[in-house]
């Protein structure tokens, strides 16, 4: 008896010890979804988030740079390099090795080497970043690129499902999300009332300002091809470009290169689909494949697929054409000028 109450006090003693070593999580910021463009008019953070470019010189060589700075939330922000220049306007494909943090003060942030190393190598400040390190130094200024397809008129003979308020009634389930620039249709599970199989399409879009968000929980959406193939809409910025983030078709393929824009940027995908072919059995005979230009570069290239998509009207690819499609995951995307026309 005397051996057993002396376990049970040991087991007890044990189970306190585990307990007070269990440090309690930290509290998880609030979530901030904003698409409200006045809203932002005084958010620090996000007038500092953005891209950066300028020139850097090393050894007596001169180099561009293009720097994404990415907000994380109460002030912080992470920092990703291309060499000369942003991706899709210069940069040589190859990411800086270098990948500093960022903490805000009042209006200027001090860029550190890492979260764990506090020496300073520069600053961002009124538009401006500064950075020392490696033996490199440089000044780089802010910049806002705007896709050159936006705003592209669609050609003669094509459907526009939505290019302003009057246009809801071509989507079932389709709402308006009416902002301080205007009245845009909703990520709320639309679908187009006409269906398509071969066609060219393009689509408009935004992504919402989402800073304590991170992965798969920031500015969520998609563009169904055809209700069958997801084009992945996210706010992937300065992310290295997966299936599963913007510009990728979902448990497909990743694009070619991470074209995601800041949030609240209007961006552009372009798409020119030519839909599978079937025998009179309904079997497939040949893939259906994809070019897209994500805010003006191709970032996939005759992209065949093998298969559809889950979350879309057809789980399994069949003859039927099929709709326009833009998904929900709760955060307050908005599309615009969202035109398809048929190919013969």
């Amino acid at each position: 008896m005397r051996r057993f109450v002396l376990s049970t006090a040991l087991l007890a003693a044990s189970f306190s010890a585990m307990a007070e070593d269990v440090k309690p999580k930290p509290k998880a910021a609030p979530r901030i979804a904003i698409s409200e463009p006045n809203d932002l008019k005084t958010d620090a953070d996000y007038a500092i988030q953005g891209e950066y470019l300028g020139e850097m010189e090393h050894d007596g060589n001169k180099f561009k740079l293009g720097v994404q700075v990415i907000a994380r939330g109460n002030g912080k922000f992470a920092l990703v390099g291309f060499k000369d220049g942003l991706p899709g306007a210069g940069w040589d494909g190859e990411k800086v090795k270098l990948q500093p943090v960022a903490v805000r003060t009042d209006d200027k942030v001090v860029i550190t080497k890492s979260a764990e190393d506090t020496e300073a190598i520069g600053s961002i400040e009124k538009g401006v970043l500064t950075l020392e390190a490696k033996g490199a130094k440089g000044t780089l200024k802010k910049v806002t690129r705007t896709s050159p397809t936006l705003g592209a008129k669609p050609p003669e003979g094509a459907h526009v499902l939505f290019n302003g308020a009057s246009d809801l009634e071509n989507w079932d389930g389709g709402k308006l999300a009416e902002l301080s620039d205007g009245k845009f249709l909703a990520a709320t599970n639309p679908r187009s009332k006409k269906t398509f199989q071969s066609f060219t399409a393009h689509v408009e879009f935004r992504l919402a300002w989402m800073p304590n968000s991170t992965g798969q929980g920031r500015s969520n959406s998609g563009v169904y091809v055809q209700d069958r193939y997801e084009l992945q809409v996210l706010d992937s910025f300065g992310l290295s470009g997966e299936h599963n983030e913007c510009g990728g078709f979902y448990l497909n393929s990743k694009p070619k290169v991470n074209m995601c824009l800041p949030p609240m940027v209007w961006q552009t995908y372009d798409i020119d689909f030519t839909a599978a072919t079937f025998d009179a059995d309904k079997k497939k005979t040949k893939s259906a494949f994809v070019t897209v230009k994500h805010n003006g570069v191709v970032v996939h290239d005759a992209l065949e697929f093998p298969k559809a998509a889950p979350g879309g009207k057809f789980s399994a690819e069949v003859p039927e054409p099929g709709a326009m499609f833009f998904q929900n995951h709760g955060d307050p995307v908005v599309f615009n000028n969202v035109w398809v026309a048929d190919k013969k």
